[in-house]
């Protein structure tokens, strides 16, 4: 998954802005129980009043202030106070200043009450008599935290305000209202964060999926036969859907929780350092044994995530299997045996998903379990703090949200458990398919052929052996064809044809000699160069949906009207192009399903035609043609191309028997070349072909 972030570098502006909104949008939550706390401490129990600093003080509560501290805390408190009319008003102080003054007047305040409860007068007191006051005092305030001290000098404020004839209860509602209006603009900024967060995110992730699955269409155009082998087509597909979609889905989630939730934790788990609550011990519980909870999730359901991958690649392989074979499943009444065979397959599957799901259907509850226990102890040590007077109700209740934080925090990154180690299966796959090393590639300075050489095919001393194989499928083929020439190979099933001319495009490279394409080693030129050259008709014909003309447009895209029509005609597929009312606009289904498997061969043929190329390559092309569409077929192609090297795989020596050379192959060695007439005198291989054919099917050039 780190290797996916990497991938997100081109929305590396978005990136930023959504982790700035991520950061906007937890300070505005965290901040949210800290206005909660002040709203219960301040707003109800203080009446509004924040600290031990009075706003206003008349001359005589200011005297006994300043009788009541150090010598060094009354020089603090007066110089902080001026004139005023009748009364004395606290100077502008910064935030740092004033509160250094709350906790000295706090001290001074609580001896003047503490005194007003002994029924003593501090003015009849002496500064020794002061002083033993204060280390009293100063011995018990130790035991409470700040807040609680704080709290109590609060009360001298009030008294004296009430003395000084404020409104109590217009200065608390004021103090309610701002401290609301501050709550509501932060959940406001965090709800349009949160948002933004989404839009952004969900867009970052869209585009990422966009860009991985551009990445591995390419890359698998790039792939030779044996990187095709080595992935399935099941496979594949799997990885360039189900795999990025679950990349996609994690990364949408990514910033909204695994981001977003170790920094609201975090931050929690500061705020609540700094409130400096006993409390503390009760967060660092459930932070355990959250963590133990998510170490034995994932320790449990990755291995499952990597099976459950495999599991949909079976499912694919064999649901493509049954929809591509139902003609001869039916054929064979094999549909109990292929109903038993995709079960076996989906109930493993079900299997493991359900491993996978019971195990977070256990998580859940335990983790609910945890947050309604950290509840129960926080009220329970609250309670006794709050009747001990070490704990303000407002610290307690924020405590409790800051704990919910970081819990929910921990379920939100558990959540991600579910996807994170299948996603990483999944980038883990994608990678597997975009890391793999191409063996087919263009030179780094390709050669161009000279002038002069078009049409020059000539093979070298060829030998080829499949990779993993140890036998050759070719033994040193050596033969040349001239511009205009064509070239046949025949020969038993196995023999390898279809091979030697799939090395001409460079499907497979040769293992030993060379093969030139107008007087250039193949491996040294473009690949883009040398197929461009070629028009190839495969063993399988293969169409594509779309149109008659989105077909033909394959072999060149810029082909006019009348080069379509002329190559439909000389593939002698007019009859039933045309004869359609749409023509060349008739639909195409998928692999070429709605046309006969000899329309979809003279289609084949006309797509290569179009291209216009300086070599044909007929790769048993012809195999599905009936004998005499087949003879005016190479007929027409004989007439209207014939400056173009020709190679022709048949097994039907009529299809060939008009060729220039002809190569007898048998298990990849040259058993005869020459022409038909030198090989039914020369070559026993070829002459039993053809007496053969010639006697069962009567066949005639």
């Amino acid at each position: 998954m780190i290797r996916m972030i990497g991938k997100m570098k081109k929305n590396a502006g978005w990136l930023v802005l959504v982790l700035a909104l991520l950061f906007l949008q937890a300070f505005c939550d965290l901040s949210l129980p800290d206005y909660t706390s002040r709203i219960v401490d301040t707003g109800i129990q203080q009446k509004g009043i924040e600290d031990a600093v009075p706003d206003t003080i008349r001359e005589e509560a200011l005297g006994a202030l300043l009788k009541a501290a150090g010598e060094k805390d009354a020089r603090l408190i007066g110089d902080s106070y001026e004139k005023e009319g009748g009364l004395r008003r606290v100077r502008d102080l910064s935030r740092d200043e004033r509160k250094e003054l709350s906790g000295r007047m706090a001290e001074a305040e609580l001896i003047l009450m503490f005194a007003g409860q002994q029924g003593v007068d501090l003015t009849a007191m002496d500064a020794a008599a002061i002083d033993q006051m204060r280390g009293q005092l100063e011995e018990k305030l130790k035991e409470y935290p700040d807040t609680i001290v704080d709290q109590a000098a609060v009360s001298y404020v009030q008294q004296e305000y009430k003395a000084q004839g404020v409104d109590l209860d217009r200065l608390q509602r004021s103090y309610m209202l701002s401290i609301g209006a501050r709550m509501i603009g932060l959940a406001l900024i965090g709800m349009l964060a949160a948002i933004l967060i989404t839009f952004l995110s969900s867009r970052i992730a869209a585009a990422l999926a966009r860009d991985l699955r551009q990445e591995v269409y390419r890359k698998v155009l790039s792939f030779s036969a044996s990187e095709m082998n080595k992935f399935s087509t099941a496979s594949l597909i799997t990885r360039s859907t189900n795999d990025i979609q679950q990349v996609q889905m994690v990364s949408t989630l990514m910033f909204r929780i695994v981001v977003f939730a170790p920094v609201m934790a975090t931050g929690a788990i500061i705020k609540v350092a700094r409130t400096g609550s006993y409390l503390k011990w009760i967060l660092a519980v459930a932070v355990a044994c959250v963590a133990l909870l998510m170490i034995a999730v994932f320790a449990l359901t990755m291995p499952k995530f990597k099976v459950l991958q495999g599991k949909i690649d079976r499912i694919n392989l064999v649901a493509r299997e049954m929809l591509t074979g139902v003609p001869v499943i039916r054929a064979f009444t094999t549909e109990k045996y292929e109903e038993e065979r995709f079960d076996k397959a989906n109930t493993d599957f079900m299997r493991t998903n359900l491993y996978v799901n019971r195990l977070m259907a256990v998580m859940m509850p335990v983790m609910m379990l945890i947050m309604n226990g950290v509840m129960v102890l926080t009220v329970y040590s609250g309670a006794k703090g709050i009747d001990l007077g070490k704990l303000q109700v407002g610290d307690m209740m924020a405590f409790m949200q800051y704990a919910m934080h970081v819990i929910i925090s921990f379920v939100l990154i558990t959540s991600i458990a579910i996807f994170m180690p299948r996603a990483s299966v999944a980038a883990e796959r994608i990678f597997a398919v975009l890391d793999s090393e191409t063996d087919i590639i263009s030179p780094e300075s390709p050669a161009r052929p000279e002038p002069g050489q078009e049409g020059l095919l000539q093979f070298r001393d060829v030998s080829f052996v499949y990779p993993g194989a140890e036998e050759k499928v070719l033994d040193h083929i050596s033969f040349t064809a001239k511009k205009g020439e064509t070239v046949a190979f025949v020969g038993s099933t196995g023999s390898g044809k279809s091979t030697l001319v799939n090395l001409i495009p460079r499907f497979y490279d040769v293992t030993e000699g060379s093969i030139l394409v107008d007087g250039v080693d193949v491996r040294e030129m473009d690949l883009g160069d040398l197929r461009a050259r070629i028009g190839y008709v495969p063993q399988k014909a293969v169409l594509f949906s779309g149109t008659v003309e989105s077909n033909m447009r394959f072999g060149r895209e810029d082909a006019g009207e009348e080069e379509i029509r002329q190559a439909i005609d000389i593939a002698q597929a007019s009859d039933f192009v045309y004869e359609n009312e749409e023509g060349t606009k008739a639909p195409i289904a998928q692999g070429g399903s709605n046309v006969s498997g000899g329309q979809k061969q003279r289609l084949a043929i006309a797509r290569a035609i179009v291209k216009n190329p300086e070599f044909y390559i007929f790769d048993d092309s012809f195999s599905a043609l009936d004998f005499k569409t087949d003879q005016k077929l190479r007929s027409r192609l004989r007439e209207e191309c014939a400056g173009v090297t020709t190679l022709i795989v048949a097994q039907r020596i009529s299809t060939i028997m008009h060729a220039d050379q002809i190569l007898v192959l048998h298990e990849g060695n040259v058993v005869g070349q020459g022409t038909h007439d030198e090989l039914m005198e020369s070559c026993k291989a070829y002459r039993q072909i053809a007496d053969l054919q010639l006697q069962l099917g009567g066949e005639s050039a």
